[in-house]
């Protein structure tokens, strides 16, 4: 690997930032016919209906979020959705990230309509509990994204931190009940992307969203987590495979959940 791989990106610079703030954005990793077709193919799995386990929108609901609900693991079922998650240009920095070789841990698609409730902040490692070490998401934007229709905010380092024990979220505001307000001194700041370019951010790092309070304009975007090669354990939640798409099994450790999911607040094991 160089220091310029993926397309002339300088990769010890993202390597750099990562490692001072907790996060770093890759302009237009993704080309825009990709992120179309990528809206495409989830756009058609919404007009098809259900899938189990993984999606499960409810058409008559006046919840845009029950309407438009996140797809789980979309990887386990989808071709593209699997190809996306384990893309070489994703591989590529977050082995520089990492400095190891790395597992997949999860995929998410999040359709996030106008109306649409955000999430409180909180850290992605409350959920996953990689030991040892964390996570690391690629958070790849397909539509234009601002704080006007609910784009992500960070708060830089945190990923320094351990994790915090969450209090609970304002409901009207936040799909999920855990919140980690920021520690003092540090404040959230605003990642804007546009489609095709990739956030990709440390397991610790506090971050979330808010509503979206665009009239009209969706805010779409496709999530993998990624962990180690040495890491130990993982939620069982997370069934993890090599870059190559061969699965890699990991002992389950304790107080992980699905990322995103509402559920009763717990402190750090």
């Amino acid at each position: 690997m160089t220091a310029t791989d993926n397309g002339g990106i300088r990769l010890d610079t993202l390597r750099r930032q990562f490692e001072e703030a907790g996060f770093t954005v890759v302009r237009g990793l993704f080309g825009h016919d990709e992120i179309e077709r990528l809206r495409d193919g989830f756009a058609a799995l919404q007009a098809a209906g259900p899938v189990p386990g993984h999606f499960e929108p409810r058409p008559a609901d006046p919840d845009p979020l029950r309407r438009h609900p996140r797809v789980m693991q979309p990887h386990e079922f989808s071709a593209p959705a699997r190809e996306f998650l384990l893309d070489a240009r994703l591989r590529a920095v977050l082995e520089v990230l990492f400095g190891e070789e790395v597992l997949a841990a999860q995929s998410m698609f999040y359709f996030k309509p106008p109306g649409a409730r955000g999430q409180a902040l909180h850290q992605d490692n409350f959920y996953l509990r990689v030991e040892p070490g964390t996570c690391v998401a690629a958070w790849v934007a397909c539509d234009v994204i601002d704080r006007d229709n609910g784009g992500l905010e960070v708060v830089p380092g945190t990923h320094r931190m351990d994790l915090f024990c969450p209090e609970l979220a304002d409901e009207e505001l936040s799909f999920a009940r855990e919140y980690v307000p920021p520690p003092p001194g540090l404040a959230p700041v605003p990642v804007d992307m546009a489609p095709g370019d990739v956030l990709f951010f440390n397991g610790s790092l506090v971050h979330g969203s808010g509503p979206n309070r665009s009239a009209d304009r969706f805010r779409r975007s496709f999530i993998g987590h990624y962990v180690g090669h040495s890491a130990e354990r993982i939620g069982v939640y997370y069934r993890t495979l090599a870059m190559s798409g061969a699965r890699v099994p990991l002992p389950g450790s304790e107080g992980a959940g699905p990322c995103g999911t509402e559920f009763a607040p717990h402190g750090p094991h």
